[in-house]
């Protein structure tokens, strides 16, 4: 993993322009999409310059980032980017380690800013290893994306977790049998297992 804090690690957001197909493409010519986070040994490659992006990668960067010849599609990254791990969303990390695929997200918004030739360009905001924090986004109605994280970041993540994540034990249930009856209203109920007194004392 790159060195430096052990909470910090730096990165690169990779962002793919497509062009849209189907009847989608009368309203639409062209769509962004996530195309990989870069980060280590594949960031550090790029010997970036000064700018802080968008830059176009053509070839675009990254084993997982190609480029269909056929499809006119352009890959621009977006460096100064971090993954930063917090102690208060461990559970949020553990999630994200217990799924088939560890994933990073990244939220990102519409840019007032455009490219070179004039296309509309996307902003990544932040990214992310939690769970949680991609819940929040999705639920304030924010563009949020996913990309399958790197061996290393999966690696330094777990590492992290494992040093400091304690889940917390399940709580046993008490037996239904054991729970107090209430009625409707919410009030405690007893049930009396003697003989029902008739009305007006025994018969004679």
């Amino acid at each position: 993993m790159p060195t430096g804090a052990p909470n910090r690690v730096e990165v690169a957001v990779v962002m793919r322009r497509e062009p849209v197909s189907g009847p989608m493409s009368r309203w639409q010519s062209w769509r962004w999409l996530l195309a990989d986070v870069l980060t280590g040994e594949a960031l550090a490659a790029l010997d970036l310059p000064a700018a802080a992006g968008p830059l176009p990668l053509e070839p675009a960067a990254g084993e997982r980032v190609e480029r269909d010849q056929t499809d006119q599609a352009s890959h621009w990254l977006y460096p100064g980017l971090a993954l930063e791990l917090h102690p208060d969303d461990l559970e949020g990390y553990y999630l994200n380690l217990s799924s088939p695929q560890p994933c990073c997200w990244v939220m990102w918004r519409p840019d007032e800013a455009v490219l070179p030739d004039g296309a509309p360009a996307p902003l990544p905001q932040i990214a992310t290893l939690s769970y949680h924090d991609a819940g929040r986004w999705l639920d304030a109605q924010e563009r949020v994306e996913q990309v399958p994280a790197p061996a290393a970041v999966i690696a330094w993540l777990a590492a992290y977790v494992e040093s400091r994540y304690r889940p917390e034990p399940k709580r046993r249930q008490r037996p239904a049998s054991f729970q107090s009856l209430a009625d409707r209203f919410g009030n405690p109920v007893s049930i009396s297992t003697g003989e029902r007194r008739r009305r007006g004392g025994d018969a004679a």
